[in-house]
């Protein structure tokens, strides 16, 4: 009997660990496919927070990468896979941070009808995401790690637009850049966060 559903188990757990690579699978390249989307519209808009937002796609898309490829790992794999997230999200934090400050120099206002448009996009995504990994919100550090960054991915797209709002009632640079601020900061304290907890698990 014990045999029998040892068995069962198993499969089961087969079948979910399947299942859950082929929703990663599908966020990964969504959120790939958003990141360029996002660069070269934020390009075009001359917008800091659109391209800070592009940025989490990216972090995103390693995210889902990282977690694919030690999804069955050990728990030395496992929080190695942590340490190569935070060093990404910080990389991706500091790309952000750079270029908003690039933008606060410029002061060029951005182009507030593109940055609301392409955020509506980038939300849709991101909340399609997060809906297909709902179901896997509860697990260890990095499955739980990419449900976390869907969920806040969205977050980050409503700002963007409340930024977009702000550009269009303002005729200003100024929303723009302290949403991307903001965007870069939380990045930044998640990379640090997710860094301090893997070398926790080090020592």
């Amino acid at each position: 009997m014990s045999t029998s559903c040892q068995d069962g188990c198993d499969s089961a757990q087969e079948h979910l660990s399947n299942e859950y690579r082929k929703i990663l699978w599908v966020c990964l390249i969504a959120n790939a496919a958003m990141f360029f989307v996002q660069t070269i519209f934020s390009m075009a808009a001359g917008s800091a927070s659109l391209l800070a937002n592009s940025a989490d796609f990216l972090a995103d898309a390693i995210n889902y990468g990282i977690t694919l490829f030690v999804i069955v790992g050990s728990d030395a794999s496992k929080r190695s896979a942590s340490t190569i997230k935070g060093i990404s999200l910080a990389a991706t934090g500091l790309w952000a941070a750079f270029e908003t400050l690039h933008h606060t120099l410029n002061q060029k206002t951005p182009e507030a009808d593109i940055m609301g448009w392409v955020s509506l996009v980038a939300l849709t995504v991101n909340v399609l995401c997060a809906l297909l990994l709902y179901k896997y919100r509860k697990g260890d550090i990095n499955i739980r790690s990419v449900w976390i960054c869907s969920r806040n991915d969205a977050l980050g797209n409503i700002a963007v637009m409340i930024a977009a709002a702000g550009v269009f009632a303002t005729t200003t640079v100024w929303p723009d850049v302290i949403v991307a601020a903001i965007l870069a900061g939380l990045a930044l304290h998640g990379a640090y966060q997710i860094l301090s907890q893997s070398l926790k698990r080090t020592r």
